[in-house]
């Protein structure tokens, strides 16, 4: 029974996916974005600065990797402007534990972290205390994902 009704399911598979083995999938933005827009808006360089998340402005905007990244201040912008490899978010602002497990997720402002002079964000507070628990084995399995797991 269980043989007749897995070739009756493969039998309604598309042809196209059929040939290919996989349904097509867009790939997914180098940057995580809402509407052209990095990170929720927020400030990356504030999280270095003040600690926080800060929400930027769209007065103090650069264009980087596909996306509009906003900053609080011209002086943030500068920062950014001058090194965004160490400001940018990691895994482009894509959740890190998700990276870290081959796939990836949105992230909020609030649930982020600098390690070692890089900034990490997360899904949620929740999924960052499972994060932080083996930070740098989690960060070793996101490199070795990204950017692989866009697409």
């Amino acid at each position: 029974m269980q043989n007749r009704r897995t070739v009756l399911g493969l039998l309604a598979i598309p042809p196209v996916l059929a040939a290919t083995g996989m349904p097509a999938r867009a790939r997914e933005a180098e940057t995580f974005q809402t509407n052209g827009v990095a990170i929720h808006g927020y400030d990356p360089v504030g999280y270095f600065t003040d600690s926080a998340p800060i929400e930027g402005s769209p007065d103090h905007t650069v264009n980087h990797k596909g996306a509009i990244w906003r900053f609080a201040s011209a002086a943030n912008q500068a920062a950014f402007e001058g090194d965004p490899e160490k400001y940018g978010a990691r895994f482009g602002g894509y959740c890190a534990w998700a990276a870290s497990r081959g796939y990836v997720a949105p992230t909020v402002p609030e649930a982020w972290t600098i390690h070692e002079n890089r900034l990490y964000l997360n899904y949620s507070i929740g999924v960052r205390r499972r994060w932080l628990r083996k930070i740098d084995a989690n960060i070793r399995r996101g490199e070795a994902n990204w950017p692989g797991i866009l697409g």
